[in-house]
């Protein structure tokens, strides 16, 4: 009962978000605070993670080729297939449901406890509208960051590939261009902008109603983290089933 309570507060939660909307001069403000703190913030980790797991795909495919009649260019396909549709969008979001998740409950638990939120609602402020409504449009900007995970981690596989010597840079860049389905693209697009809604939204209903002090802010980081990151494997199995099934 608890776990149906949970989720009926979730989308109680999203519907009073939209109401009484905070004046767009001071949103704008707060909208261009949390594209720097959410998604520029995050594009460091997101480089990183993306250009060495690019190179371990590519590592992992050659080391299992090993019979002679495959073709090279099979490393760059598979490096391609894999950065694309699943580790840029899904594993990228994992990592950033800790780091961007955290932060967003850390922040918002915070405020409820040193009583913020309290005081916002008593000036006639949305609280939700004004904490949460700018986490949700700064994340719709995460696509980007995926864009540019997908490059890196390509990129990566081919570093790994034609430096470690496991194949020449021509045949991984035909594997590249091997059989290329542009809705691949778009998939993992769509994927994307929804697991940036859960990242935006599950940790805010963590923070926004936890109870107790400093310790339980720290507890409800976690819990939110856990949570995020179990909606997004589902919803990654859910969508894949329905967009590429």
């Amino acid at each position: 009962m608890n776990y149906i309570a949970s989720i009926g507060s979730y989308f109680i939660m999203i519907w009073e978000v939209f109401k009484k909307p905070t004046k767009w001069r001071i949103m704008k403000t707060l909208i261009l605070k949390e594209i720097d703190e959410l998604i520029y913030g995050s594009l460091g980790i997101i480089i990183f993670i993306s250009f060495f797991i690019g190179g371990v795909v590519a590592i992992q495919t050659a080391l299992n080729m090993t019979n002679p009649l495959i073709p090279e260019n099979l490393i760059g396909f598979a490096t391609r297939q894999s950065v694309i549709l699943e580790f840029a969008p899904t594993f990228c979001s994992i990592i950033m449901a800790g780091k961007v998740g955290s932060y967003i409950t850390s922040s918002i638990g915070t405020m409820r406890v040193t009583e913020q939120i309290d005081a916002l609602e008593v000036m006639g402020v949305n609280s939700l509208n004004y904490l949460v409504f700018p986490k949700m449009i700064a994340m719709f900007f995460y696509p980007f960051a995926i864009a540019i995970a997908m490059f890196v981690g390509v990129l990566g596989g081919w570093i790994a590939s034609s430096f470690g010597g496991f194949s020449s840079s021509a045949a991984f860049i035909e594997g590249i261009q091997l059989d290329f389905t542009p809705y691949h693209i778009t998939y993992s697009f769509i994927k994307t902008i929804i697991f940036a809604f859960v990242i935006a939204t599950i940790p805010s209903f963590h923070g926004y109603f936890m109870k107790g002090g400093a310790l339980e802010v720290g507890k409800a980081s976690t819990t939110a983290f856990v949570w995020t990151s179990v909606v997004i494997i589902v919803l990654n199995y859910i969508l894949t089933q329905l967009l590429l099934g």
